[in-house]
């Protein structure tokens, strides 16, 4: 037991100063995509052309992104290449509305602070069931760090339970594969009213990599009404607290 405490004192406070302090993160670390301006049709044609995920979109001659469908991989070789698109490293990147993911120019809404009503109910404590439908991991992994003593969701009174008769809300992770669907519907029929739903990550936003495929729901947007959609492939914990905290009208 001493071993433990002088152990402890050594290694001093370890959780973040977050929201106070914003985090730094690494270079290779991929946030909100920057997009050039004025791009030659032919340019804006070619990036269109080289998403895999059917991210990018060309109205006009401005690119426009989609971080619903985005996977933040930069395996889009025709963007890249005539400098149509790159990424920052900004993590702030959680919006209230499906539309407010479409990113074109410099213009980006951020999710703001539940009506007074609901505020009122969870904006000092929240208790979230999440839910696995089908996913890879990934995301679910990044949820789970949110627990460890550098992020200690806890201190914001956010916890996740394991029953939805204990929750306030849903989050979700996954494409909700055909099997997970009931499920997941049963998750959500058993969470007293009124509750939240969050989609995290581009599979639970819109089918990520498994879009289009017949084994899956395409995310939970036709399934149930989303309060909060945290894009990335897989979101980073940031990124997710971030959406969390404004949402609670914490930032």
């Amino acid at each position: 037991m001493l071993t433990i405490i002088r152990e402890r004192l050594r290694q001093g406070h370890r959780t973040g100063r977050f929201p106070r302090v914003a985090p730094h993160l690494p270079e290779r670390f991929r946030g909100l995509p920057l997009i050039a301006r004025n791009l030659a049709p032919q340019a804006c044609a070619a990036a269109v052309a080289s998403c895999s995920f059917n991210a990018l979109s060309c109205p006009g001659d401005q690119l426009r992104v989609d971080l619903g469908r985005c996977l933040f991989c930069a395996d889009c070789p025709a963007a890249t290449e005539h400098g149509a698109l790159s990424f920052s490293s900004d993590y702030r990147l959680a919006a209230g509305r499906r539309q407010d993911l479409q990113l074109e120019g410099d213009v980006y809404r951020l999710a703001e602070r539940l009506n007074d009503r609901m505020h009122k109910l969870f904006g000092r404590s929240l208790k979230l069931r999440q839910v696995s439908a089908g996913g890879c991991n990934a995301c679910e992994a990044d949820i789970n760090v949110l627990g460890t003593l550098a992020f200690d969701l806890g201190r914001f009174g956010i916890q996740f339970v394991a029953s939805p008769r204990h929750a306030d809300g849903v989050m979700v992770t996954g494409p909700v594969t055909l099997n997970m669907q009931s499920a997941l519907l049963d998750t959500y029929a058993a969470i007293p009213d009124p509750k939240l739903v969050i989609a995290s990550g581009a599979c639970a936003i819109g089918g990520g990599p498994y879009a289009g495929s017949p084994e899956v729901c395409q995310g939970i947007g036709d399934l149930l009404p989303v309060d909060l959609y945290i894009p990335g492939c897989p979101p980073h914990p940031y990124t997710a607290l971030d959406g969390l905290l404004r949402l609670l009208g914490r930032i």
